[in-house]
């Protein structure tokens, strides 16, 4: 597989995590069809990216002595979408290793809709 161009900044500085980037995918990808494949990384990645804006808009909210932290209108009310504990990234993170992580993902995905 030919090396990809590395991606740089206005600046031109090089960001250099694009090669464990693509190697992290394709040890993830296996032998699933592309396909089906950019359906999985682009759902992690917006698991990712709301789990990211949540604990961001919780980090916020601690700051207030009377906010509920587990109240989903919080969050809602500002536009950032709610994420249930089994979703957060940081569970996810820690059970990567468990073989019933596909169904933790799975799980995640319905319980944040």
């Amino acid at each position: 597989m030919a090396k990809t161009k590395r991606i740089s900044q206005n600046n031109g500085a090089n960001l250099g995590f694009e090669e464990k980037l693509w190697q992290a995918a394709d040890k993830m990808r296996g032998h699933m069809d592309p396909g089906e494949y950019k359906h999985v990384a682009l759902g992690l990645i917006f698991l990712k990216y709301i789990s990211d804006a949540f604990e961001e808009h919780r980090a916020k909210l601690a700051k207030d002595k009377h906010a509920d932290l587990e109240d989903r209108d919080y969050y809602t009310a500002d536009n950032v979408f709610w994420v249930p504990k089994p979703a957060r990234w940081s569970n996810i993170q820690n059970n990567a290793k468990q073989t019933t992580i596909g169904k933790l993902i799975d799980d995640a995905m319905v319980a944040i809709l």
